[in-house]
């Protein structure tokens, strides 16, 4: 077997390839070698990625100050860090998408859609506060009211029709079928 011999270039050759380091195509500090590298070609995908990524690794931190358990008898942080973990190598499959080579370019995240996200979150709210004063039979109905105010083809007869079937399967199923414990008129 013949080992091969580390032998030194000349210091002209070494000057000559360090005055040509622009040419190499491993060089990240030129432009063109970055131009198809690292480029979102999803902006949606990406936010989504990095939202859920985010939301997955809190989950699963949070978890962390309960007691685990085992398989055997789980404890409180079992299923929450589980579902944590598997959130964020959601978001990480998702992000990935992003920047893959044959996605094209996708569109723009755009603007806020204010409306719906006000509508939806305000009647969380709305329903979190409510329903130990007003009770289930008003703060229900109100809040799919004020969710469906939330979009663009807002229709008092439809809410109003969407309220009445939602509470009246809520009812049965909450109530009537699991037998919890919800006020139903105000306190």
């Amino acid at each position: 077997m013949r080992t091969r011999q580390f032998r030194p270039r000349p210091l002209s050759e070494r000057a000559e390839s360090l005055a040509n380091w622009q040419n190499t195509p491993f060089i990240l500090s030129k432009p063109d070698a970055l131009r198809g590298v690292m480029k979102i070609r999803n902006q949606k995908d990406f936010a989504s990625g990095i939202l859920l990524a985010v939301a997955g690794v809190s989950f699963a931190i949070g978890a962390t100050n309960y007691g685990f358990g085992d398989s055997a008898r789980p404890g409180p942080g079992y299923f929450p860090f589980g579902l944590g973990v598997i959130l964020a190598v959601l978001g990480l499959v998702i992000l990935r998408g992003a920047f893959a080579r044959g996605s094209g370019d996708g569109e723009a995240i755009g603007a806020i859609p204010w409306r719906p996200l006000i509508g939806v979150v305000g009647a969380l709210v709305f329903f979190g506060y409510f329903l130990p004063r007003l009770g289930f039979l008003i703060s229900f109905p109100a809040t799919i009211v004020i969710t469906s105010a939330g979009g663009a083809e807002f229709r008092w007869k439809d809410a109003l029709a969407n309220a009445l079937v939602l509470t009246l399967l809520s009812y049965a199923i909450f109530i009537h079928g699991l037998e919890l414990n919800i006020p139903l008129w105000p306190a």
